[in-house]
């Protein structure tokens, strides 16, 4: 038996899932929660702003008033970051939480060129990028399974927080969602002493990329720190024990990965990948290898998470947060389509369809619900009347 998905269908699931969880109520008897989310996914769909969103929309209220709607439904941020993770946890398939499960955790940066709403440990410091220092930070969690990745928390990282707590408070998150970790895929930005200890006292085994630090190979007195192993002719294993600034200690097994460029990407000669791992007793180096690349996909999780997110300029770190969560559970409820309505079901496990839907397709279906229910709005004023040229 066929069966159809109707753009109405998935934006009454997305409505009902965050309108429950994050309690939104009417503004006013016209700009009510619904109206207010229908602007909100026209805004994700169209990569704009909300205020823009309005204004396109020919029978939604003005964008004054969707702004003013907007931030008075808003909670505290500590509030809100809670109700987002409800919100993402909903649609979690419970076939999933039987299990240990495969998790990956990210940094997501966006970057800020502005100053901060109200205190300076708002904005978070990193590494260049796309011109400035300065970017609002949340850490996400991912359950990986058979290629489908579902977020299971999301937090605000403020300046200075050690990652550490952030890392902490995401698994506590999923642990009371019933998701136990079989193995942490994680970022080489969480191979810190701190980090470690932590995972290592939690009984959490992990595997992550090592960073090379100390001398090169190069220099007279050859290579030192972690860049020995960046000097390896043969792939192996090994140990090593990092150190930070406090004196503190953590040993870790290393496996050091050798492969042939073959003019891959126009590079020739020795390529070398350092892992650190920890909890686990590979079978090969390949296993490592081929493990790690599985957590990849969070990458893709990344660029589907900015062709969700709609656009701001405020400072508020509320209303930023509100967006990234949206964003997110649009991309989790895309998931949970593929998952429990678009799979083909076959004995032994289910085949994925990812052609059937594609996230941009399912955005494009909210869009579309808005403006049959609201109108478009797309004159242009002109200061002249416009004139046809005659083509026949």
């Amino acid at each position: 038996m066929q069966y159809t998905l109707t753009p109405d269908a998935v934006h009454a699931h997305a409505f009902a899932l965050l309108r429950r969880h994050l309690r939104l109520q009417d503004f006013s008897a016209r700009c009510t929660a619904r109206m207010l989310l229908a602007v909100v996914f026209c805004a994700c769909a169209r990569l704009c702003s909300v205020f823009a969103a309005a204004k396109a929309l020919r029978a939604a209220p003005s964008p004054e008033t969707v702004r003013k709607a907007l931030l008075a439904s808003l909670p505290e941020q500590d509030d809100l970051e809670r109700r987002l993770n409800r919100a993402l946890a909903q649609d979690l398939p419970k076939p999933l939480r039987r299990r240990k499960q495969r998790l990956a955790a990210d940094l997501i940066l966006i970057p800020y060129h502005g100053q901060p709403h109200e205190d300076e440990d708002e904005v978070y410091r990193g590494q260049a990028k796309s011109g400035t220092t300065h970017f609002h930070a949340y850490a996400t969690l991912y359950l990986v399974y058979r290629g489908q990745r579902f977020t299971l928390a999301l937090t605000a990282v403020r300046k200075g927080e050690p990652l550490q707590g952030v890392l902490q408070r995401l698994l506590q998150r999923a642990s009371r969602l019933g998701v136990r970790p079989q193995l942490l895929l994680l970022d080489r930005g969480f191979c810190s002493v701190d980090v470690i200890r932590y995972l290592q006292a939690a009984r959490y085994p992990f595997l992550m990329p090592l960073p090379l630090r100390g001398l090169k190979e190069d220099d007279p007195g050859g290579p030192s720190g972690s860049r020995v192993f960046a000097s390896w002719k043969r792939s192996g294993f090994a140990e090593y024990t990092l150190r930070n600034d406090k004196g503190r200690k953590a040993t870790v097994g290393v496996c050091v990965v050798c492969r042939n460029e073959r003019g891959r990407r126009g590079r020739h000669g020795r390529r070398r990948l350092v892992y650190a791992f920890w909890g686990l007793q590979p079978s090969s180096c390949d296993w490592v290898r081929e493990t790690y690349r599985t957590r990849f996909g969070v990458e893709s999780s990344y660029r589907q998470l900015n062709e969700a997110r709609a656009k701001t300029s405020t400072r508020n770190p509320v209303v930023r947060l509100f967006l990234v969560g949206v964003a997110l559970v649009l991309r989790n409820v895309w998931v949970w389509l593929h998952y429990a309505v678009l799979s083909t079901p076959r004995r032994g496990r289910r085949r994925f369809n990812p052609e059937r839907l594609r996230f941009k397709a399912l955005l494009l279906m909210l869009l579309h619900v808005a403006e049959h229910w609201l109108g478009t709005w797309d004159d242009v004023h002109t200061e002249r009347p416009v004139e046809i040229a005659d083509t026949g």
